[in-house]
């Protein structure tokens, strides 16, 4: 047997002995008992259990299950994680289904039992990489009798249901664990706070940075198709592809891959990113025919026959960051239409954007969708202006930013209102944008340290607002006088603490072993509480805020300053 265990046997049990547990008072004596879960990359971990007097025999049992799992002579597995029991809690289904309906959902990260000898039981991974607790509400880990049936058919050999009756019993456990690819490192894996389940991390330093940017745009390079069309997204659990599309979403999508390439220099990145926006040229960005005389306009299209406000926004800010980044200006021919196709959608009275007009006919379907779609305009009408010199551009800006603020669109405390205003400082460096900038942050900063989701558009929206601190400090511009509830310390904190808090959003081996098609989900970002969806806008938006990190604190720029917030609460 021992020429079948790998040779991180040593240190995996050392590992494990750390945690101090004591064996577990189980029907038949006192054991030790471990989770062994093993995958090769391609496909969904397979999960045993061993026990034994201590922990190396525990260890050499659950070897030997695993052995006989196997089918011919499989070799040793690519991805090994051992998971240590260290308690268990008798309860009974009404017990357990109260304590999953006050659970957000994929957040209960307690193992489950139907058997107090734990012989049949499934680790919090298992559960979630086969939806056992997801029905669509997103507040509320809802049991999938369906789900779980498929799991335990799979894994015992005989379909187990939820049961129906609330004096059921079953049991609870934790366990606390670690993980070893190949021939690498130990790691360690949390069992507590926002890291929960995934390798410990105290402070996301360059190198993790840089590496999760780098195979995160990996990742959206290859959904990008031949024709330049994203693989719009996926639901990894059954590794199925989300059917809808969005035009809007492809041309920002782009814009990220491309904020990526700026830090990872990788061919491959700049070409996907170019072929999808060639496609945004080719296919989804149509001309609109206007009075003779008028600039010539065009609109971003989206499904439906829509146009959106943000659409036109950040199609400007993708053909503008690649024009940037490259000095090529094949794009730019594009950028003037786009952006008359926004002024056409704008009060010249009030400010104010139309959100969303029919095509071709360009009356208005909606004149209010979302905040977001104001942000998306205002920061790529101030791209159009930088790159055109059209001052009407600006003039629109400043126009719509009046229009903000008289409306309080800060209450909407938008990671795009906070582009946009960073922007027009930049260009235009008054009092009144400064405040609205602070105010669209400073009395945001309790949800942001409390918010138990990754949410990556906080840390963007905290990015941008951090380079407008900097500009208000080389201009002499004290926080404190433009608005007075903000706290320059409180922020600063809770901006670092988001950066390490987006990794609880990231597909590390030991979290993507257990889903369907490890492969294809492995080291980039998904959304938790959507069943660990993987969209390009979802990926979009991790990347965004850490390459922003990466480069103003750990490219050697600034410097990253210690974290002293306290951990997250559990609260949604």
């Amino acid at each position: 047997m021992n020429d079948l265990l790998p040779s991180s046997t040593v240190p995996c049990l050392a590992a494990l002995q750390r945690f101090g547990a004591e064996r577990l008072r189980l029907p038949g004596g006192d054991q030790e008992v471990l989770f062994l879960s093993t995958s090769d990359g391609s496909e969904r971990a397979l999960t045993v259990l061993g026990r034994g007097a201590d922990l190396a025999a525990a260890w050499l049992d659950a070897w030997a299950q695993w052995r006989q799992r196997q089918v011919g002579e499989a070799g040793l597995p690519r991805w090994v994680r051992v998971d240590r029991v260290i308690h268990v809690q008798a309860a009974n289904w009404g017990q357990v289904r109260r304590l999953l309906a006050g659970t957000k959902t994929n957040y209960f990260a307690l193992g489950i039992a139907w058997d107090a000898a734990l012989a049949q039981a499934c680790l919090p991974e298992e559960l979630w990489g086969h939806a056992c607790l997801y029905s669509g509400d997103i507040n509320a880990c809802v049991p999938s009798d369906e789900n779980l049936r498929a799991l335990t058919r799979r894994k015992f050999g005989r379909e187990t249901g939820w049961p129906q009756d609330d004096a059921t019993p079953l049991w609870l456990f934790q366990t606390k664990g670690v993980f070893v690819e190949g021939e690498g490192p130990v790691q360690l894996l949390d069992n507590e706070g926002v890291m929960d389940r995934v390798r410990r991390i105290d402070q996301p330093d360059a190198t993790l940075v840089a590496e999760a940017v780098q195979r995160s745009a990996d990742y959206l390079t290859r959904q990008v198709t031949l024709s330049g069309r994203w693989v719009y997204g996926w639901y990894p659990c059954f590794d199925r592809p989300v059917p809808s599309y969005n035009a809007l979403r492809h041309a920002s999508a782009a814009y990220s891959l491309l904020e990526a390439w700026d830090l990872t220099r990788q061919p491959a990145h700049l070409e996907a990113a170019t072929r999808a926006i060639d496609h945004l040229c080719r296919e989804l960005i149509k001309p609109v025919a206007v009075p003779t005389g008028e600039a010539h306009v065009a609109y971003l299209v989206d499904e439906g026959a829509e146009i959106k406000l943000g659409g036109n926004g950040v199609a400007i800010l993708a053909l503008a960051k690649r024009i940037e980044l490259t000095g090529e200006a094949r794009h730019l021919a594009l950028i003037r239409p786009l952006a008359e196709g926004l002024l056409r959608m704008q009060d010249a009275a009030t400010g104010a954007f139309v959100h969303v007009l029919e095509f071709p006919s360009l009356a208005v379907k909606e004149v209010h969708r979302t905040v977001y779609y104001d942000g998306e305009a205002a920061f790529g009408l101030l791209k159009a202006y930088e790159l055109t010199g059209e001052h009407r551009y600006l003039e629109a800006v400043e126009r719509a930013v009046e229009y903000f603020i008289q409306a309080q669109h800060w209450r909407s405390h938008d990671h795009w209102l906070a582009y946009a205003v960073n922007e027009l400082t930049r260009l235009a460096p008054q009092e009144r944008y400064f405040r609205l900038g602070l105010k669209n942050v400073s009395r945001h900063l309790g949800f942001i340290r409390q918010r138990i989701t990754a949410y990556p558009t906080l840390l963007e929206l905290m990015m941008a607002a951090s380079a407008m601190l900097d500009r208000m400090d080389t201009l002499g511009l004290e926080p404190l006088a433009l608005d007075p509830g903000f706290d320059r310390q409180a922020f600063e904190q809770a901006l670092h603490q988001r950066a390490r808090h987006l990794f609880s959003g990231y597909f590390f081996p030991e979290l993507a072993m257990f889903f369907r098609s490890p492969a294809r989900m492995v080291n980039t970002f998904f959304i938790r509480h959507y069943s660990f969806r993987v969209r390009i806008d979802d990926v979009q938006h991790y990347l965004s805020g850490l390459v922003a990190y990466h480069q103003r604190f750990l490219s050697g720029a600034r410097t990253l300053a210690p974290s002293t917030a306290p951990e997250l609460s559990a609260s949604p």
